[in-house]
């Protein structure tokens, strides 16, 4: 028995026994709760509500009645934009609100579609607990999110009206058309004469107007009720029934609407009830696209239940979730409102404006104008239901045609990619925690000891005094100058964090100057907000204010934040915000802001405001210097991708979060923000070799690319490794090096046009519909080299899916593989390898020579990478500048395009620039003396096989240079390395083969 058994033990062993039990049941416990601590869809009051309003629309299908309707005399058209009223019915006897209808006809060809309420517009409101709230509904999210693409196009036109309705025509050619239905609202979108997508088609459009609070008496209770359980019980019975019933005029679920609690906290709504909600169908669309940050499949599932389906709504609202689960469309660390459409040949898109949070729900129909068509006929429309709890109703219309038109009329919004610091593309060893400087400088001798290459080294919080940023442990950072100092001479840098809650201690100075400046956020009573986090008790920057911008940045500069140098940059974690003891571990939404918003307006922008202060700080820290800075970031929204990069937060250190983090990866990429990693060797646990070396090899093609451990994790930096794990991981790195040219011209594309850098199938191969659920294999940038990172344990066959009839060779061996269009190709993938194509018809930059960082490649010559296409040419492209400051505005840049026709290849600047009128700075002038060293093309033509020598002409010279033709040898296709080519890598030149 158990208790004869341990009576048996011993005090003491007796003791560790229930330690541990305990131990274990709070172990299991905090597993289970975790996503606990996050509202599902009925445990948010808005959300709840407006899908039982949708509920209740489907269930009565025809005879439901959405209560939105414009008056006709109430709508014109001048200039590009559409101006109207609708009025919502409120109650059977007939009265109205109104909301004022905006539908602008942007000069890129998208549409933005803005709806508010007009007696919040006037401040005609009361607020309830003496709040100190705008009355207004969020009207500034633009002001954070828009850079640019406002500009009305005046020449949108009216083709057809009448008291029913309008349709205007507008965008390229005047293919695009909004055709507005005035009774019920509701817009159709449409492009060359065929409807995209429709706006409350389905009727479910919901804006909660203002009402007062009128307090309702209690039902008194009739003598004896209490006891009456058998009643109790039938009339439940009867409740339940009277559900089943749709109503056609729906009684208000009011119990949310006043005050909500979760997880112990309540939240006061002194607005009310206020949220917003649209349906919005893209019409002929089986997969929809973007909407990050969460855990699952590209192609974005359903969310109303049945096999394979998720039973909840996407969520967006950045949170501190901690250990996320997988395959969830609960809310992770940032939120991308910015969805999109993919059926054969055509690209759409929505952007849903609105910074508070969001859920969204996903549902797929078969639809078919003729009841007897079958199969292929038939047409699936993907329906979704967005809600968001306050507000304005805000939407911008992609009508494509490509996934680029797309990309890049969203970019000219909301900004595209910051040009990066070249380092930052290198590799980052970070963990939780370098315990000193000696610890850091110790690291960095034995990456160099090892010939392992790397870039940054990182500190996390136990750097500072007592969780105080911008100090140092003087025990155990006794001299941070030297460390940078030391790091600098190896080409080095360093990353600090600085988290945006600050310690409340008296003699801080940093709080000190927080509270005497009154740059806090506050609470609901309009002082400091007092939370928990890992100071302990903290204050919180209000970086929505200028004034805490401006001061925030004196805080930067090298006089103040000693310790630090020219080769420091920064880490901004934290900034969802997390709140240890507030809800849902975030900021009570009752919170207010600078302007007096309330924090559940701005919740999900709040991160991108910690970002952009940190940016606007480090452009500022010494007079004179201007450098682009680097910032990481947990917390994002859109447009926070102009500020520097993202990871993916605190993932498990196993194989299914590995294979989890490319479909992460990608759709940042395609929704705008694709500077973007995942922690490499997953941050929480301690992985098998294996799985390290696999993790370091995919990790290689991350954008942003950072190994990151937990403080309780085993230390794992490379160097440790045993044989053959180092190796393969210091392979894995060097590849990364070897194709930083590559990565930086596909960030110059992400900074021009919104192009992501890795690139899903759908993107690249818009035609190809078996490729559109793919999301474990993708294209770097414009490169052609196709990579299939290995995701599972004791794998050592890759299959890849071919997307085109191109021809494909193996990076490494230059094998001429056996490809066919729409069909998986397996290849060998031992554990030293990576499964990596390279597709035909392309060209892209390496530099071979390995170093130890970056900044000691700078002036190292190039190799030219030819991979010959069916049609026997190629081409492709190099942008490179000084990788630091912005003269890049000025000229100070280099962008070739290279070409590969018949025997000829060419380099000749992509803009058709004359380059020597260019005035050269200390850069460009350096350049001068770098050049192509050699040039390798792959299935070169069996013409050039007795070739010994090339023709090289530039800068009005012929020289020549040496060739080595290698025939074709059984799969491996021919190959030709021209030697020392010597042309300089910024001037016209061309390369005859024959």
């Amino acid at each position: 028995m158990a208790g004869a058994g341990t009576s048996q033990l011993s005090p003491r062993w007796a003791t560790l026994l229930c330690l541990f039990t305990l131990l274990s049941s709070l172990l299991t416990i905090g597993v289970a709760v975790k996503e606990n601590d996050f509202k599902k869809c009925h445990q948010s009051g808005f959300c709840k509500r407006n899908r039982a309003y949708a509920d209740n629309a489907v269930a009565l299908g025809s005879s439901w009645q959405a209560p939105y309707k414009v008056p006709s005399e109430l709508a014109s058209f001048k200039d590009g934009q559409f101006q109207a009223t609708i009025l919502k019915t409120i109650d059977e006897q007939g009265n109205t609100v109104q909301l004022p209808l905006t539908v602008s006809f942007l000069k890129s060809g998208t549409a933005r579609v803005t709806v508010d309420e007009k007696k919040r517009q006037d401040k005609d409101i009361d607020l309830r607990h003496n709040s100190g709230a705008r009355k207004e509904r969020y009207n500034e999210a633009e002001q954070w999110t828009i850079v640019g693409g406002l500009g009305v196009d005046s020449t949108a036109k009216v083709s057809q009206e009448s008291k029913t309705g309008i349709k205007i025509q507008y965008g390229p050619d005047f293919a695009f058309e909004a055709d507005i239905n005035y009774e019920p609202y509701s817009i159709q979108f449409k492009r060359d004469g065929v409807t995209q997508i429709k706006f409350n088609d389905r009727g479910l459009m919901n804006m909660e107007h203002w009402r007062p609070k009128i307090e309702k008496p209690e039902p008194e209770k009739k003598e004896g009720e209490e006891g009456q359980e058998n009643q109790e019980g039938q009339e439940e019975n009867k409740e339940e029934k009277q559900e089943e019933t749709p109503e056609i005029t729906p009684s208000e679920d009011e119990s949310t609407w006043w005050d909500e609690s979760f997880g112990g906290n309540t939240d006061t709504k002194p607005r009310g009830p206020e949220s917003v909600a649209l349906d919005i169908t893209f019409v002929g669309y089986e997969h929809v696209y973007g909407i990050p940050e969460h855990s699952g499949p590209l192609s974005l599932k359903q969310t109303r239940g049945g096999e394979g389906n998720y039973e909840e709504p996407y969520r967006l609202y950045n949170a501190d979730v901690f250990e996320y689960v997988l395959d969830s469309p609960m809310t992770l660390y940032g939120a991308i409102p910015f969805m999109q459409a993919q059926r054969k040949d055509s690209t759409v898109g929505v952007f849903w404006l609105n910074a508070a949070e969001t859920w969204i729900d996903v549902t797929k129909a078969k639809e078919s104008k003729n009841p007897l068509a079958l199969g292929a006929s038939a047409k699936t429309n993907t329906h979704t239901h967005w809600i968001s709890e306050s507000g304005l109703m805000d939407a911008f219309v992609f009508l494509g045609p490509t996934p680029r038109d797309v990309s890049k009329t969203y970019a000219e919004l909301t900004g595209s990619t910051a040009m990066p610091q070249e380092f930052s593309l290198g590799y980052h060893q970070c963990r939780w925690n370098y315990v000193s400087d000696d610890d850091v400088k110790e690291v960095d001798r034995k990456m160099d000891r090892y010939n392992v290459p790397y870039d940054v080294i990182w500190l996390d919080i136990e750097y500072t005094d007592d969780k105080q940023y911008f100090t140092w442990d003087g025990d155990m950072f006794k001299n941070p100058i030297s460390m940078g100092q030391h790091l600098d001479n190896h080409g080095r840098k360093l990353v600090a964090i600085i988290d945006p809650h600050i310690k409340n201690k008296g003699g801080y100075y940093v709080s000190e100057e927080l509270k005497s400046k009154g740059l806090a956020v506050k609470n609901k009573d309009g002082n400091d907000f007092d939370g928990w986090c890992w100071p302990g008790s903290s204050h919180w920057v209000d970086a929505f204010n200028p004034a805490a911008i401006k001061w925030w940045a004196s805080l930067f500069s090298y006089e103040r934040f000693k310790g630090t140098m020219e080769n420091t940059w920064i880490w901004n974690d934290m900034n969802e915000p997390s709140v240890f003891n507030g809800p849902e571990v975030t900021m009570p939404k009752d919170n207010l802001h600078h302007g007096g918003w309330e924090h559940r307006d701005v919740h999900n922008v709040n991160g991108m405001t910690f970002h952009n202060a940190t940016f606007e700080a480090l452009l500022t820290r010494k007079k004179g210097e201007l450098r682009r800075p680097f910032i990481l970031t947990r917390s994002f929204y859109a447009g926070s991708q102009r500020l520097g990069a993202m990871w993916t937060g605190d993932n498990q250190a196993n194989w299914e979060h590995l294979g989890a983090s490319i479909p992460m990866i990608l759709a940042q990429g395609i929704s705008g923000f694709p500077f973007s990693g995942a922690d490499v060797g997953g941050f929480f646990g301690n992985p098998e070799l294996e799985l390290q070396s696999r993790w370091y090899q995919a990790g290689a093609f991350y954008p942003f690319f950072r190994g990151h451990a937990h403080i309780d994790a085993r230390r794992r930096e490379p160097f440790l490794l045993a044989e053959p794990h180092r190796s393969i991981i210091t392979s894995a790195l060097r590849l990364r090096y070897s194709l930083l040219p590559a990565w930086y011209t596909a960030f110059y594309h992400a900074n021009r046009d919104g192009s992501p850098i890795i690139r899903p199938l759908y993107w690249t191969h818009p035609s190809e519909e078996g490729g559109f659920d793919i999301d474990n294999q993708f294209f770097v940038g414009s490169t052609g080299l196709l990579v299939k990172p290995v995701v599972e344990k004791d794998k050592t066959t890759a299959d890849i899916y071919i997307p085109d009839d191109e021809v494909y060779y193996d990076y490494f061996s230059y094998k001429k593989l056996s490809t066919s269009k729409g069909k998986h190709l397996t290849v060998e993938a031992p554990i030293e390898s990576i499964p990596l194509l390279m597709r035909g018809g392309h060209i892209f930059p390496r530099r071979d020579i390995p170093r130890r960082s970056s900044q000691l490649m700078k002036f190292d010559d190039y190799t030219i990478v030819v991979a010959v296409g069916k049609n026997g040419q190629a081409e492709g492209e190099l942008y490179v500048d000084d990788g630091d400051s912005f003269d890049y505005e000025k000229d100070q840049y280099i962008h070739r395009s290279f070409k590969l026709e018949g025997s000829t290849l060419a380099s000749t600047d992509a803009e058709g620039r004359d380059v020597k009128s260019v005035k050269e700075g200390e850069w460009l002038k350096r350049m001068r003396n770098v050049a192509v060293d050699k040039i390798i093309v792959v299935g070169a033509p069996s013409s050039w096989a007795n070739l010994k020598e090339v023709t090289i002409e530039s800068d009005g010279k012929t020289t020549s240079a040496l060739i080595d033709y290698h025939k074709a040898d059984g799969s491996r296709a021919a190959y030709a390395i021209v030697k020392r080519v010597g042309a300089s890598i910024g001037a016209d030149w061309s390369i005859t083969f024959a």
